[in-house]
């Protein structure tokens, strides 16, 4: 097949940890290597964010980088895209003109308004898949939301007019569900984690120093909504442990970032500044080693569209208490994996790590069970798989339909 991916700010080629780069560019990196590897013709179309980018870059396994002129040729945060977005549709459709591709994947809603402005003109179908939606963004973040005021409208719109809409977890069905989107038209496919990279056994010689007896990690964007502070605050209840925080800009350049200055302070005035590290941007080569290291993986978000990080830590055999939101449902199996709790409910969070910190023995059958989900479940291969299908059922559902007309 020709599959097209739109992902207008989340480049494949993004380095992680920054404010706009986390798990939808993991998603489409990875997603798009393995449909290559199965031999399909794979173009990413992601907005072009400097001068210094060609036209097109070839991923190591075969799928294309393509970079859309749409707005300065600069960063540019991605709730101030919209009005470049009209631009990038019909750029996409001159592409689509020349070389019509079998299906288009569309990533966040603004990708979903320039595919569908791209592909309408060819009859070309647009499969969506959101990775975050707007109504909870609004939800939790009220007026510090600064999405456009138009995002959960064109949401809605696209939800109910493309040809599918590929959800990452069951609780997305369910939000779909209260903005109008039949659960019918909607399919869930999870994200994956890479189990060759993430996996039991890494070698932690090159993971800091411990300070305490144990160790917590928190990681991923070094954004508010992550919840970091609720960790530090947690840990005040949590005796002769430290915690990690890995993410963000590179470790020189922590003292201008202003969360990492906020969580700083939340440290000191809780008393457990002299257990708290913020590591920064920390090499992704290095980051199965840190997770093994740790004896939990603490996620701790007010919300989460999916979550790749439980995934990531169960794969290496660490098991997870993480807040009881969003995708964390689907890749927290409770009681098995690691443990759910309230968000925000700091006593819970501090009871159920003190519980698996005081049973080794559970927490390493928390481990072994989490990788044999992790293998069974979330590989990318898994993730592929379920993609492919709805990417046939939809190509053919489409030529059926033009075939009656």
């Amino acid at each position: 097949m020709r599959i097209a991916m739109v992902s207008e700010h989340a480049s494949p080629l993004a380095a992680l940890g920054g404010v706009d780069a986390g798990g939808q560019n993991v998603y489409v990196a990875r997603l798009s290597e393995e449909l290559a590897r199965r031999g399909h013709d794979v173009t990413v179309y992601t907005r072009r964010d400097s001068t210094d980018l060609p036209d097109r870059v070839t991923l190591p396994g075969g799928a294309v980088v393509e970079h859309v002129p749409a707005g300065p040729p600069e960063p540019i945060p991605k709730d101030a895209l919209f009005p470049y977005m009209p631009g990038f549709g019909t750029h996409l459709s001159r592409v689509w003109r020349r070389e019509r591709p079998d299906v288009v994947h569309a990533h966040f809603w603004m990708s979903g308004m320039a595919s569908q402005l791209g592909a309408h003109p060819h009859g070309v179908p647009v499969v969506q898949t959101f990775h975050a939606l707007g109504t909870v963004k609004r939800r939790h973040q009220g007026r510090d939301d600064t999405s456009p005021t138009e995002r959960i409208g064109i949401e809605r719109q696209i939800g109910r007019t493309c040809e599918r809409v590929l959800a990452t977890c069951t609780d997305e069905v369910h939000e779909l569900a209260a903005m109008g989107v039949s659960p019918r038209r909607v399919s869930v496919v999870p994200c994956g984690v890479d189990a060759n990279h993430f996996h039991p056994g890494t070698d932690t010689a090159d993971a800091p120093a411990r300070e305490q007896r144990h160790r917590l990690l928190s990681c991923g964007r070094l954004v508010r909504r992550k919840g970091y502070d609720q960790a530090i605050r947690a840990l005040t209840r949590i005796p002769h442990t430290e915690l990690l925080i890995a993410g963000g800009p590179p470790a020189d350049r922590l003292h201008s970032e202003p969360e990492a200055e906020r969580l700083l302070q939340v440290a000191e005035v809780e008393g457990v500044a002299d257990r708290v590290r913020l590591l920064g941007a920390v090499d992704p080569r290095r980051m199965p080693a840190l997770m093994a290291d740790a004896d939990l993986v603490l996620c701790t978000p007010v919300y989460e569209p999916f979550g790749i990080v439980p995934l990531e830590a169960t794969a290496c055999g660490t098991p997870v208490v993480a807040t009881d939101v969003g995708g964390h449902r689907d890749t927290v199996a409770d009681g098995h994996t690691g443990r759910l709790v309230a968000p925000g409910d700091l006593a819970a969070i501090a009871d159920a790590v003190r519980e698996l910190l005081a049973h080794e023995r559970k927490r390493r059958r928390f481990g072994e069970t989490g990788r044999e989900r992790v293998l069974a479940r979330y590989t990318w291969q898994h993730v592929a798989d379920g993609v492919e299908q709805v990417y046939r059922r939809t190509a053919l559902g489409r030529e059926l339909r033009t075939e009656v007309a």
